[in-house]
């Protein structure tokens, strides 16, 4: 079985694959001081409620965005799993050509999403993520990385507008019954799904005509992905699993790391 770890800026995101399917997710919010004794102690009494023991994962893959929390998942995984863990990195075998000027400096989610978006759907497409970062991600019908768009995140807009803005308030994201406001909330809400349905909308378009591709495929993920999609008729596909997808892919193509133990 595979140990996949999904380290973002806001949660981390634990899942086992047993070959066939994915037999438990969970997250966790991302701190960079929670030591592996604490992921152990919160991880191993989730995994036995779903049936799963320490010593039914043989292998184990990390993917962050969070270098500091790093040391910890490592620890995690060679202290209470016993392998030694493959980090997502530009430098392994991804299968596809990273043309960027310094692909040492990409995202490891953007690259697993690619890899997965292109296993799963084929390419030329774009993987659109509305995690902390809205990013977009866009591939060549051959499943090269070719770069791609990073904007703020939603969350991150509306509490830099209601930090920055002394009387307008702290709101939760929803879609508005329409465009003109009535009221500060709804004239917030409108501004925010909006105005983020049309960054969508035209940073599609611009990728689409640089590229030279008009048709593209669209993919989504992240937690909004589903009310975002909502607003738009560009979002094909909706995968909340595809950077998951993308740790088991990558664990699939590379061979194991050998450990410190095992040169003992």
């Amino acid at each position: 079985m595979l140990l996949a770890i999904d380290a973002g800026n806001t949660n981390v995101v634990f899942a086992v694959h047993d070959g066939a399917e994915w037999r438990g997710r969970w997250r966790i919010a991302t701190r960079a001081d929670r030591t592996s004794d604490e992921y152990a102690v919160w991880l191993l009494t989730l995994m036995q409620h779903s049936g799963l023991k320490p010593s039914d994962v043989d292998r184990c893959v990390i993917g962050t965005v969070v270098p500091a929390a790093l040391y910890n998942l490592r620890r995690l995984c060679r202290d209470w799993f016993g392998p030694e863990p493959l980090v997502a990195r530009s430098i392994l075998d991804w299968g596809f050509e990273i043309k960027v000027d310094q692909p040492q400096e990409v995202g490891a989610d953007r690259l697993l999403n690619s890899l997965a978006a292109h296993h799963h759907y084929k390419g030329p497409l774009i993987v659109i993520d509305f995690g902390t970062a809205t990013t977009f991600d866009v591939v060549d019908g051959k499943g090269s990385y070719l770069g791609g768009v990073i904007a703020p995140g939603i969350n991150l807009s509306i509490e830099a507008l209601h930090r920055a803005a002394a009387r307008l308030p702290r709101i939760g994201i929803g879609r508005p019954q329409a465009a003109i406001g009535r009221n500060t909330v709804s004239a917030m809400q409108s501004g925010i799904f909006w105005g983020y349905v049309g960054m969508i909308e035209g940073i599609v378009s611009r990728i689409r005509n640089e590229a030279e591709l008009p048709h593209m495929k669209v993919i989504a993920t992240g937690g909004l992905a589903p009310l975002l999609a909502e607003g738009t008729t560009l979002i094909e596909r909706i995968d909340p699993d595809i950077t998951l997808e993308g740790l088991r892919l990558l664990a699939s193509r590379n061979p194991a790391p050998i450990s410190t133990k095992d040169l003992l």
